[in-house]
């Protein structure tokens, strides 16, 4: 009987995971996936597809069954319980923060545990759920291998410059630089391009990965060369309920108005970004169906900074071939889409807006000089690949 590879991407609402067959000792064969959703609201839900999209499992929740991660990991180790009758040969984890001691992906252990918890403020709606999972397995079953895959390790390539605050040296040396995040979703699309479109992949490409967090990344062949995202996942692009970049001098008076640190993260974290702009809601789908100036409001701001963020990448490459939207938001959303590329037509950027509403994989006009697709995102399948080779390799 073949191994199985389980694959955990634990989020601030979700519970995502795939299994994959190991059909010969180097090839992964999806078998089934899923996730929980809806964590901590009221309707969370459940759905789980085969390899050919076929719904296994489509069930709403009951908000008793997965009211935070722990209880929603349960409902779904039990649900496994019944379909895996075998120890997988490992588990993989998205880890957002890898902190300055990794650069790749790398096997459990108690030290690397210790490490990872360490960068929990770096984080903090991401990290702790990030790690949750791993602690659960790692204390039931310690002799199960995992592999922590870090989003800030594909960002690791950047120049000193681009990786650089200014700030005196003695920050850097404590691990006070920009890392980026999004890696893994950065890696698969760099792959996606190196298979089906190699020409592409040579050249100038921004990708956008557009969701509830959002960031975009310049790489030059399949490498990253600047993203818009630095020290934490706060910084660069508007989401859903984070600001994006901000003026630090905004958090210095915060704190002389008397804000305490959990106040004013829990602002920045949770009751900003299109949430705090719109005062209606962190989803850009209930903000389009809205007819308040201030649903418009955050739409054109979120608009409008992705666009301003586009083009400031273009310094770190040299210009733009191609612009990849991917994610939530950059696959399903054409008037998010049309909205920013309007803010680029000055680059020659041209949208063929019937391909865009049909969210097709290239949506760019036949004279547009610079190429715009829309590829679906897969972070699991990076992290079952670095899996992989971390436990082929037997990295510690």
């Amino acid at each position: 009987m073949h191994d199985i590879l389980l694959v955990i991407n634990a989020g601030s609402s979700s519970l995502k995971f795939h299994v994959y067959d190991l059909r010969e000792p180097d090839t992964l064969s999806f078998a089934y996936g899923g996730q929980l959703s809806g964590i901590g609201g009221a309707h969370p839900d459940f759905t789980v597809r085969d390899a050919a999209k076929a719904v296994l499992v489509q069930r709403d929740l009951r908000a008793a069954e997965a009211p935070d991660l722990a209880a929603a990991q349960k409902t779904l180790g039990d649900w496994l319980g019944t379909k895996i009758h075998r120890v997988p040969r490992a588990v993989g984890h998205r880890i957002v923060h890898g902190g300055p001691q990794f650069a790749d992906s790398v096997l459990v252990s108690d030290d690397v545990l210790r490490y990872l918890e360490t960068l929990v403020p770096l984080a903090p709606l991401h990290q702790r759920n990030n790690l949750a999972p791993v602690r659960v397995i790692h204390e039931q079953w310690p002799d199960i291998l995992q592999v922590a895959c870090f989003d800030t390790a594909f960002h690791r390539t950047h120049d000193k410059v681009v990786e650089r605050f200014a700030l005196p040296q003695s920050f850097y040396d404590r691990g006070v630089r920009r890392y980026g995040f999004h890696g893994l979703s950065y890696d698969y699309i760099a792959q996606r391009l190196r298979r089906d479109m190699p020409e592409v992949a040579r050249g100038r490409v921004v990708a956008a990965h557009l969701g509830s967090g959002a960031s975009a990344c310049a790489m030059l062949d399949g490498r990253s060369v600047e993203s818009t995202m630095g020290f934490t996942a706060l910084d660069g692009l508007p989401m859903a309920t984070r600001p994006g970049r901000l003026d630090p001098g905004v958090v210095l008076w915060m704190l002389e108005q008397g804000m305490s640190h959990d106040e004013i993260q829990h602002l920045l974290y949770n009751e900003s970004g299109l949430k705090g702009l719109s005062g209606i809601s962190a989803d850009i789908r209930d903000l389009q169906a809205s007819d308040a100036p201030s649903a418009q409001l955050a739409l054109d701001y979120f608009a409008y900074r992705v666009a301003e963020s586009i083009a400031g990448l273009c310094v770190a490459i040299k210009g733009l071939d191609t612009l990849v939207f991917t994610a939530g938001i950059g696959e399903h959303s054409a008037p998010a889409r049309s909205s920013i590329c309007g803010n680029l037509a000055w680059l020659g950027i041209e949208l063929d807006e019937a391909l865009n509403q049909a969210n097709a994989p290239c949506i760019s006009a036949a004279r547009s000089p610079i190429a715009v697709h829309v590829l679906p995102t897969n972070e699991e399948l990076v992290i079952a690949q670095q899996t992989l080779r971390a436990i082929s390799a037997g990295k510690r």
